[in-house]
């Protein structure tokens, strides 16, 4: 059975997001549903192999006439260069402002396919079919789209929301398990910035879900959604409550910078986890909430499988990391900027955080002074 979550805010179009088993089977008739003309599938090499002539037959079938642009899987498909590539093929098929962008991958390719669907003749529809966890509860949702730079992780982009998110927990199963478990953080990632229950939930039968059971999957995806379309139908463009969203990213994107984007050494869904662990850990230092809640964000982290403290996946200077800090996008003319907790469930925006306090924390941490 599948769940059709509502998205809407003032400032775009209402779409939904489906999630349920064997979506990839009925994707062409739903997504001829909101096509106006001509379709563009962009995926990357590895998901095009599993899922691309698949999704592409099923469009066929259903009238609409299609092409397939695959870009190299990984990170660094996040550049300039592969975006001036995507627009560039769109261009030479003759696409037009009628037509239909298909973003089929993870988060990398939903960004990349995203904005290029947003700047081609200054914006045509686009629907995301993300095929990774941290894709079906974080990237595919809410109208984000980006490419890195080597200065820092999603500093060129623009907002600009699908029509449609069809979240398959079928294709899950073909992730490899690190993977299976980066896309996990994001959903610990919910639970500790606005639900309480659902985390409880995560610390005991939900945790399944962090090995592949099918059920427990869908029900965090479900909940994921539930949490993040909230936040962005409150606040599109993150101009408040949607920096909630954030938590653990300023300190894991540090880290991403830091080891230049290597997803070999630290995955997007890693970085988060650690920087979960650490955002609680330093608020409970600040006095902002309990090391009992600290030790819980830990522990859950930490049985999914995933990283908690950045000794774990290199060795970093504490000045560098808050260098990469103080030039994330939430930062204000320098000054540094965190997503922080006062319990389970409560986060909060910290601004003008003390950069010494910081980098003793930092310090304390396993940087280098």
């Amino acid at each position: 059975m599948s769940v059709a979550i509502p998205v809407s805010g003032g400032g775009f179009k209402p779409y939904e997001v489906v999630v349920g088993h064997g979506l990839l089977a009925t994707a062409g008739a739903r997504i001829a549903q909101v096509a106006k003309g001509r379709a563009v599938v962009i995926t990357d090499e590895t998901v095009s192999a599993l899922h691309g002539r698949g999704l592409v037959q099923a469009l066929e079938e259903n009238d609409l006439r299609v092409d397939l642009i695959a870009v190299p899987a990984g990170e660094a498909s996040k550049s300039f260069e592969q975006l001036e590539r995507v627009i560039d093929r769109m261009l030479a098929l003759g696409l037009d402002r009628r037509d239909l962008v298909v973003a089929l991958g993870g988060g990398v390719v939903g960004d990349l396919a995203g904005l290029a669907a947003a700047l081609f003749m200054r914006g045509i529809d686009f629907v995301q079919v993300p095929t990774t966890l941290l894709a079906q509860v974080d990237s595919s949702v809410g109208g984000k789209t980006a490419i890195d730079t080597p200065r820092g992780k999603n500093l060129v982009g623009i907002f600009h929301q699908p029509r449609l998110v069809l979240a398959d927990i079928n294709v899950l199963a073909t992730l490899p398990p690190r993977q299976l478990r980066s896309g996990w953080a994001e959903v610990v990632k919910h639970g500790l910035l606005a639900d309480a229950d659902f985390f409880e939930w995560l610390e005991g039968e939900g945790a399944r879900g962090s090995s592949g059971d099918p059920d427990a999957l869908q029900k965090a995806v479900v909940r994921s959604i539930e949490i993040k379309s909230a936040i962005v139908g409150e606040d599109e463009k993150e101009a408040g409550r949607r920096a909630l969203l954030n938590l653990g990213h300023t300190f894991g994107h540090a880290l991403e910078a830091e080891l230049d984007f290597d997803e070999e050494k630290l995955t997007h869904g890693e970085a988060v986890a650690i920087g979960c662990a650490m955002a609680f850990r330093f608020s409970a230092r600040m006095g902002f909430c309990s090391s009992a809640d600290a030790d819980r964000a830990k522990s859950v982290v930490y049985a999914a499988g995933l990283p908690t403290r950045l000794t774990q996946v290199g060795d970093f200077s504490a000045s560098a990391l808050i260098g990469r800090m103080a030039g994330d996008k939430k930062a204000e003319g320098g000054r540094l900027t965190l997503v922080l907790a006062r319990a389970i469930g409560d986060a909060f925006v910290q601004r003008d955080v003390d950069a010494a306090t910081l980098a003793a924390f930092l310090v304390d941490e396993g940087a280098r002074a």
